[in-house]
């Protein structure tokens, strides 16, 4: 059977879901990644409210919709960050409170341990997200950076997430960090790296998403084959780069999304230079059987459109993978053949 078509939420919390499910079914998907933002999923009330929960899978079926992950990233991303005003405008009040960064970084972890409790309520067992990090203004190495820094850093993010993974655990549900600049983990090395500090908890995984890795010069490819079965979940979003002026480079120019001198830039599933083919047939290799889900940012495209076509490029795409070497059936052993009756007399 061929893998879900899911919608990541996130990049639609101005629509409420009530609007959003209808029109996710009829741009093609078979369900959502609810992000916990807008009113698409709230962490609290699915933990106080059974109705809530009850409620909110009635709305997906009533759609012929269902949800396989949950994404709860602007939370975790300050779990580990170095708190700034710009994370007042991405968390919810009872976590921001007075903005005492420790404080807020504590309440975070604190709301990750909840929105684990809370899938496990709602019945799914992955929740995709951020983690931050307290080293990523470090990327650079200047002032000159030692591999000690960098160790403190993990060690940092060990200490903060270990306890939330063994929440998950708890309640037998997976995190699946996405790999992306700004967080802990952000390539295949610091992937490695993040894996090392929680001791390879078996709750901390990937949500895989090629875009992230692929204009760092990163082999995405090579990324699934390495983490196989730590990839928990895969965001489908695709990127072109080295399509800029000239006048910006890989770390962004500080020129926003969809700016022409930038020299990478999102794009709708199918219109950027990821390689889908090689990407399923990886997937395929390792036995990821997950859902495929369409995270949509394409600063330039109407997102309708864009994720109408997205839902429809990955569903041709996809493939079931082989159920035995194409070369098998000549073995006469396995062969149907045809019995001649007796000969006439």
């Amino acid at each position: 059977m061929a893998r879900p078509i899911t919608l990541f939420t996130g990049q639609w919390a101005d629509l409420p879901l009530a609007e959003l499910a209808p029109l996710a079914k009829r741009m093609g998907y078979d369900g959502l990644e609810l992000a916990c933002w807008g009113d698409h999923f709230n962490v609290r009330e699915a933990l106080d409210s059974p109705r809530y929960v009850a409620d909110k899978r009635a709305l997906l079926a009533d759609h012929g919709l269902r949800c396989l992950a949950i994404g709860n990233h602007l939370v975790g991303q300050a779990v580990c960050d170095l708190i700034d005003s710009r994370h007042e405008a991405i968390l919810p009040d009872h976590v921001w409170g007075d903005g005492d960064p420790e404080g807020v970084r504590q309440r975070a972890a604190l709301e990750m341990q909840a929105t684990a409790r809370a899938a496990a309520a709602f019945g799914v067992r992955t929740v995709t997200g951020f983690t931050g990090s307290s080293i990523w203004h470090s990327l650079f190495a200047f002032p000159p950076t030692s591999q000690a820094y960098w160790d403190a850093g993990y060690a940092d993010f060990a200490r903060r997430y270990t306890p939330i993974l063994d929440t998950f655990d708890e309640v037998d549900v997976n995190f699946a960090l996405e790999v992306h600049p700004t967080e802990i983990a952000f390539d295949i090395a610091t992937s490695e790296r993040a894996l090392d500090a929680v001791k390879h908890h078996r709750r901390f995984g990937f949500n895989f998403d090629p875009s992230h890795l692929a204009y760092q010069a990163v082999d995405y490819i090579r990324f699934i084959r390495q983490f196989g079965p730590r990839i928990f979940n895969v965001h489908m979003k695709d990127v072109w780069w080295n399509k800029g002026d000239g006048t910006v480079g890989t770390f962004g120019g500080h020129a926003s999304f969809g700016d022409p001198r930038r020299s990478w830039d999102f794009r709708s599933v199918g219109r950027g230079m990821v390689d889908f083919e090689s990407l399923i047939v990886a997937l395929n290799d390792v036995g990821y059987a997950g859902p495929l889900s369409v995270e949509w940012e394409d600063s330039r495209m109407d997102r309708v459109r864009g994720a109408t076509e997205s839902a429809a490029f990955v569903r041709r795409l996809d493939f079931e993978p082989a159920h035995g070497a194409f070369d098998a059936v000549f073995d006469k052993n396995k062969q149907q053949t045809s019995k001649r009756g007796g000969m006439a007399g």
